[in-house]
């Protein structure tokens, strides 16, 4: 079953497969500092919400696709949390901080709007 949400499917598509792949440089960029640990941490949710979002679109049900979407959600709000983290230990300069969480908080705000349509159109 494809489930689709609007004009939106293409943007956070698009927006978190971009989106990991700047978090793959990100938690490379971390392994080569010695910051094995969080650099999985942030590789497994900041990816994770891509592939979730590409999961949902062959979602078996509606049911399923709004819950494939609402973990995508999850893994989005981890990442945020990840990389304030990384910013306030001082691991993380301001300027690439100020410009990936732009990016995490844009594709969070993105599925927020997506899943709250999806629940008031059950």
């Amino acid at each position: 079953m494809m489930e689709t949400v609007g004009s939106s499917d293409a943007t956070v598509l698009n927006k978190s497969f971009a989106f990991a792949v700047r978090i793959v440089g990100l938690s490379q960029y971390l392994a080569k500092q010695g910051e094995y640990v969080i650099s999985k941490q942030i590789m497994r949710s900041g990816t994770a919400i891509g592939a979730l979002v590409r999961e949902a679109q062959y979602a078996e049900s509606k049911a399923d696709f709004r819950h494939k979407l609402s973990i995508s959600l999850k893994e989005a709000n981890e990442t945020c949390y990840w990389l304030e983290l990384l910013f306030h230990s001082r691991l993380l300069e301001k300027n690439l901080f100020e410009s990936i969480s732009q990016d995490s908080k844009e594709l969070l705000r993105m599925l927020i709007s997506i899943t709250k349509t999806l629940k008031t159109n059950r």
